[in-house]
């Protein structure tokens, strides 16, 4: 394998009206499109977890950009802050969805991506926009949630979920209870979808950040081993959609 040459910056797209401001990573080096992928951040938008995620997908070949869900680059220092910008985002489900697909059209008008190979990431309220994304019918190849939210989802309709899907969810979440991911099983059953969710052992919420350090609530503490396999299952994942 050749030198790699990273290249990463910050790069402004619209929604609307809105200016959002995402971060890009991808190799130089290589000359022809490919894949890409965007990175949806937990309540704490772009942080250093998301960067280095994107700078590790771009590693892997991938063109990466994470995505900015509330706009002009916010990052709330807070969990009370954090909570409040995700509901403002939520509360409005076509304003979610339009924010959420913004990115993917960025992603998508850079030459260096093959446009009709895409898929998505995301982190926490990040994983559950990607579920989102999923059951819009639009194209995405595949999309990962990681320790993601699974209720409070739009009713996922027979055939709508063109995207192949892969939860990574912590045995031990309680944000993330059993019941709830046994009823996702349900919907993604009942609507033809191609899933697969995989639950790791001893793990909370946001198992994949390592600056998750139990500060914050008992809850949302990093674990290096489910950080590591839910990481690999995702390059096996998008390994076999982009072969």
């Amino acid at each position: 394998m050749g030198k790699l040459s990273m290249k990463s910056e910050v790069i402004e797209y619209k929604d609307g009206e809105v200016t959002c401001l995402g971060y890009v990573a991808y190799d130089e080096t290589i000359t022809t499109p490919r894949p890409g992928i965007v990175l949806y951040p937990d309540i704490f938008g772009i942080g250093n977890h998301v960067k280095n995620c994107a700078n590790k997908l771009a590693e892997l070949g991938y063109v990466a950009l994470a995505a900015d869900m509330f706009g002009g680059g916010q990052q709330p220092s807070t969990l009370d802050d954090g909570l409040k910008a995700m509901e403002g985002v939520v509360g409005d489900q076509a304003g979610w969805t339009s924010r959420a697909w913004a990115a993917v059209d960025a992603l998508t008008a850079m030459p260096q991506v093959d446009a009709s190979s895409t898929g998505a990431i995301g982190y926490c309220f990040g994983g559950s926009t990607v579920l989102l994304l999923a059951g819009q019918g639009r194209p995405l190849a595949g999309v990962v949630s990681f320790h993601g939210g699974l209720g409070n989802m739009p009713p996922f309709v027979k055939g709508s979920v063109t995207a192949k899907v892969l939860i990574c969810t912590g045995a031990e979440d309680p944000l993330v209870p059993h019941d709830q991911v046994v009823a996702f099983e349900k919907d993604m059953a009942e609507a033809g979808a191609d899933w697969q969710v995989i639950c790791y052992g001893n793990a909370v919420h946001n198992f994949t950040n390592p600056e998750a350090d139990g500060s914050i609530s008992p809850a949302i503490l990093y674990n290096e081993p489910a950080a590591r396999r839910s990481w690999a299952a995702m390059k096996e994942f998008f390994g076999e959609i982009f072969a």
